[in-house]
């Protein structure tokens, strides 16, 4: 009995041992065609796996050709351009002015606008008469007289010449600088240094040509309105009759042409003494309804001493001391 119960179990293991050897012999002839398989498809996977299954009769769903879908684009979110980008301004240059010469000021303050109606004309009652009466030439915001010719001849007032917003002067007027006009201010700059003060008269006579490039570059600049109230129209300016100097301090030039150099100690000295040399500043503060322009701490006009001392104690301008407008 034992004797056979030995053989039966070593005939099973032989069983068992020649099974196994099939399945592994199975098992390697798997892997190999898996293993060519994918070597012929380029070691795709998913493609290796398609054609198998086409092989063995397996339908295989096709691809989803379905193009993608395009991004719809909302109304109110379409891409704005950014605002915080600032383009760089279309640039206001500095610009230069003829040798020797000093641009006028830029406005500081504005004084008020003068604003007067137009004039009605009188109407003609006169029975069967057919004369029109011309109306009153208007005065238009910058204190000008709208449609004015300049004249053939300058104004003198009491012997005075006077060039203002009411009075141009002729366009061919040209009398340079005022010899009469320099020896006083030569003088008066002499004793300004025996107080420390080193004077020098950085514009006096201008053009009337030259007077219209700056009016010109004004306007384009800060507007028409803007520059009447600092710059003046060609043949309406005081430095065309050559007694107009514009007063300052050697190597303080960032008063020149600025209301500052009244504080300053040397623009008080001027504007303190100036009379007592024939000079009287041409646009005080507080003036600026009467003259038109505004204050100008260092515009001084040439008049003689005799007028200048009457104008300076009684604290006029030139318009109210001559009676006009």
């Amino acid at each position: 009995m034992k004797r056979k119960s030995n053989y039966t179990n070593k005939k099973n293991k032989k069983k068992q041992g020649k099974t196994l050897t099939i399945i592994l012999l199975i098992s390697g002839v798997i892997m190999t065609g898996l293993l060519i398989g994918l070597g012929m498809n380029d070691w795709d996977v998913e493609k290796s796996i398609k054609k198998g299954k086409e092989a063995i009769g397996m339908s295989v769903a096709n691809e989803d050709t379905t193009p993608e879908t395009e991004p719809i684009e909302l109304p109110g979110l379409v891409e704005q351009p950014d605002e915080s980008v600032v383009e760089p301004d279309a640039g206001v240059t500095t610009e230069e002015d003829e040798p020797g010469k000093v641009q006028e000021v830029m406005p500081e303050q504005k004084p008020t606008e003068q604003k007067n109606p137009p004039s009605k004309p009188t109407k003609n009652n006169g029975a069967g008469s057919s004369t029109e009466v011309k109306p009153t030439p208007t005065i238009d915001n910058g204190g000008y007289i709208e449609g004015q010719v300049l004249p053939k001849e300058p104004k003198f007032v009491n012997g005075i010449l006077l060039a203002n917003k009411k009075y141009p002067l002729p366009a061919t007027y040209a009398p340079g600088e005022d010899k009469k006009a320099r020896e006083a201010f030569e003088k008066m700059a002499a004793e300004a240094k025996l107080a420390d003060f080193n004077l020098n008269a950085f514009s006096t006579y201008r053009a009337f040509e030259y007077q219209k490039t700056l009016y010109d570059r004004y306007v384009a600049r800060d507007g028409r309105e803007a520059a009447d109230t600092y710059s003046a129209r060609p043949g309406y300016s005081e430095h065309q009759t050559g007694l107009a100097f514009d007063i300052g301090e050697v190597n303080f030039e960032q008063h020149f042409a600025s209301s500052s150099f009244g504080e300053t100690e040397a623009g008080k000295w001027v504007a303190a003494n100036a009379h007592r040399f024939g000079f009287v500043m041409r646009y005080p503060k507080g003036k600026e309804q009467v003259t038109g322009y505004m204050h100008e701490s260092w515009h001084f006009r040439y008049v003689g001493i005799e007028v200048a001392d009457k104008i300076f104690k009684r604290n006029l301008t030139l318009e109210e001391y001559l009676g006009v407008q």
